[in-house]
């Protein structure tokens, strides 16, 4: 059986992509600041660009790139500040009302259960004493216990500390000098293969494009939904908790988890009843209707071709092989694969026809 020499093009270029994912499963610890900071440079260049641009000259490309970076950190403060709201406002209601939700479970639930045959009887007393050693906690209490478990866990702390520092540090210097780079990269292009390397480059950078400004337009659209369905239920904290399940839906499933949780808790501290099962209930379950069925297919998954079990597919494989940073990258990986995908079936179908 004879090659074509796209073909052997092909199998060379899969060849190298499988290699470099086997390089990046066993340099993962070491290339994950790198990885994120390139893919938030990919991101954040056509704005740093649009800056130099309007500029003309005149502002300088580092000015643009701090701007950019330092805008950026803080949007992911502000959505990091939106929990601090959630802990101080339920942490007090968690000391108040566990212990009344436990009483009112073996009062009411237990005999209601009891008829169907389960024996369910909460250790009131037991629950109560958690209650008063864990939540009524001082913050000196806190703060000891917080430096005790950095003691003890040393090494995740310094990475998550190193990772804090070394990512703002590699996107600076990858904002300042990504068209270097990428033209570099380019270089190493063989040039009977420059056209077709333009080509997919050109469509994945395409698909990319609409997928991030999709996911952009999913993520406020449902941060306003959120919020706006929960303060109509008369949630306390609606705004922190709607807006934090809209923006952290950048995380597919997991975001959404998340906020569905957080929710669901205050919902039932705030509550102590059945409304607060019919606010998430509602809410929630017709927020993800309008997100599964109309926005995402409209504004994401149209636009990159991808079907819902292969999202689904994605995220589990890329968590499993380069965990949370593979969960944030499996989606734009994956719709630059579909591109590769899409032009090996074409080459393959064309070959097919030319030798029938």
């Amino acid at each position: 059986m004879q090659f074509t020499h796209t073909q052997k093009s092909v199998a060379a270029w899969c060849l190298i992509a499988a290699l470099a994912v086997v390089a990046l499963w066993l340099l993962a610890p070491v290339l994950t600041p790198f990885v994120v900071a390139a893919v938030l440079a990919y991101a954040l260049t056509p704005l740093v660009n649009r800056l130099d641009s309007l500029g003309q000259g005149r502002l300088p490309r580092v000015v643009a790139v701090l701007l950019v970076e330092f805008l950026f950190i803080v949007v992911l403060l502000g959505l990091f500040l939106l929990i601090l709201p959630i802990m101080a406002k339920e942490l007090p209601l968690l000391r108040e009302q566990v212990p009344l939700l436990a009483d009112r479970l073996n009062t009411e639930l237990a005999p209601w259960l009891a008829k169907f045959g389960f024996r369910v009887s909460l250790d009131v007393a037991s629950i109560k004493a958690f209650v008063l050693k864990y939540l009524n906690a001082n913050f000196e209490d806190a703060f000891g216990s917080l430096l005790s478990s950095l003691k003890l866990g040393g090494s995740v702390a310094l990475a998550i500390m190193g990772n804090a520092v070394l990512i703002p540090v590699a996107l600076f210097y990858l904002l300042m000098d990504w068209d270097n780079f990428v033209g570099r990269a380019l270089e190493l292009v063989p040039p009977r293969l420059r056209e077709a390397f333009d080509s997919f480059t050109s469509e994945a950078d395409s698909v990319l494009g609409q997928y991030l400004r999709g996911q952009l337009l999913v993520m406020l659209i449902m941060a306003v939904f959120y919020a706006t369905g929960l303060a109509l239920f008369g949630l306390d904290l609606a705004v922190p908790i709607g807006v934090f399940t809209g923006l952290a839906m950048f995380i597919p499933y997991l975001g959404f988890g998340l906020g569905l949780v957080l929710a669901v808790l205050a919902g039932v501290l705030e509550f102590a009843s059945i409304k607060a099962l019919v606010m998430v209930a509602v809410v929630y379950g017709l927020g993800q209707v309008i997100e599964s069925l109309y926005l995402t297919p409209r504004l994401v998954g149209e636009r990159i071709g991808l079907h819902p079990l292969a999202v689904i597919f994605a995220l589990l494989a890329f968590g499993q092989m380069f965990g949370f940073v593979g969960v944030l990258v499996a989606l734009p990986v994956s719709a630059v694969l579909l591109v590769g995908i899409r032009r090996l079936k074409a080459s393959y179908i064309a070959s097919r026809l030319y030798t029938a």
